[in-house]
């Protein structure tokens, strides 16, 4: 039987003062629809909540706080979130609401549609948009928008990363997602949520108490075992990027490898075609030997250089992406 995420463990948990009204909205969606969407299962719950609650401030806030900023201001004539063009206050009626910040007229029809097609008797969003943050349906906003995304999927693997972009359109915040993650998890799991290094000594893995791609798989594995899911699923291991960063181009790294492959050859050529020419020239064999060994020199010389050279750049590539 599954274990499921109890208001006990999000306590545990957060990191700070805990909303409980706000908690128990999506608390109570999630254990009258959970099992019907599949959110029945440890390994994605720890998932879910942990985007919310780094989305919502540990449940303390479930609708935008309204300035106007100028971004709010600009929200009036968005229509790609349905709004209409023109500045006539779409943008404050349909700000974001829920853990999730549903947002725009056009989120909340879709909301409206999908809680019918699961036939579901709820209100009409877009005429009363503020029926959104009511029970069932202020914790149900969030749940509609993970079915949506078909978040669950990326669940399955571990995959944290791909969720936030799912969630947030980028990896902002990823770091504070991925700690919600981790303490959750261990929570879950009989942990302390800071007892990484309690997990790793009982897993076998090194003792380091950071939570890195082979100890949060290690948890995905210890998650997935107790919602009776298959392990198989459980070796992804992407390090996590908390923002984009520029590396060295692909194109200097090939034009560098171009000409220094061309050195070695150089080197390499004029190694043996010194050879072949002194053999026809009759040269004498102490001069031959000289040159010989200043040819070789020279073309192992130009290998080592590339060589370095090439570590050089991977090395640079390597400290530019941490």
């Amino acid at each position: 039987m599954n274990v499921q995420v109890s208001a006990q463990h999000l306590r545990a948990a957060a990191k700070g003062a805990v909303n409980a009204s706000n908690m128990n909205s999506v608390l109570l969606a999630m254990g009258r629809y959970g099992a019907e969407l599949g959110m029945d299962k440890p390994h994605r719950a720890v998932q879910f909540y942990a985007q919310i609650m780094h989305e919502s401030g540990d449940f303390r806030f479930d609708r935008e706080v309204w300035g106007p900023t100028t971004a709010q201001k600009g929200y009036d004539t968005r229509t790609d979130l349905g709004n209409t063009p023109e500045a006539d206050g779409d943008g404050k009626i349909y700000a974001g609401r829920t853990a999730m910040q549903i947002t725009g007229k056009a989120n909340y029809r879709a909301f409206t549609e999908w809680c019918r097609s699961h036939a579901m008797n709820c209100p009409d969003f877009v005429r009363n948009p503020d029926a959104v943050n009511t029970d069932p349906w202020e914790g149900l906003g969030p749940l509609w928008f993970w079915d949506t995304k078909g978040l669950s999927r990326w669940a399955d693997q571990g995959d944290v990363e791909t969720i936030t972009k799912r969630v947030n359109g980028g990896l902002n915040g990823l770091a504070d997602r991925i700690d919600y993650l981790v303490r959750l998890s261990l929570v879950v799991l009989g942990y302390k949520p800071d007892g990484v290094r309690q997990f790793q000594a009982r897993s076998g893995l090194e003792v380091d108490g950071d939570a890195g791609p082979k100890t949060r798989a290690a948890v995905h594995k210890a998650l997935l075992a107790l919602s009776g899911a298959s392990t198989r699923t459980a070796a992804f291991s992407a390090a996590p990027v908390v923002e984009e960063k520029a590396v060295v181009p692909a194109a200097v790294e090939q034009t560098v490898k171009k000409k220094f492959s061309i050195l070695g050859w150089i080197g390499s050529a004029f190694g043996g075609g010194g050879l072949s020419l002194a053999a026809f020239a009759g040269f004498d064999w102490r001069a031959l030997l000289v040159l010989i060994g200043a040819a070789v020199l020279l073309g192992v010389g130009g290998l080592l250089l590339r060589h370095w050279i090439i570590a050089a750049i991977k090395d640079i590539r390597e400290a530019v992406e941490q």
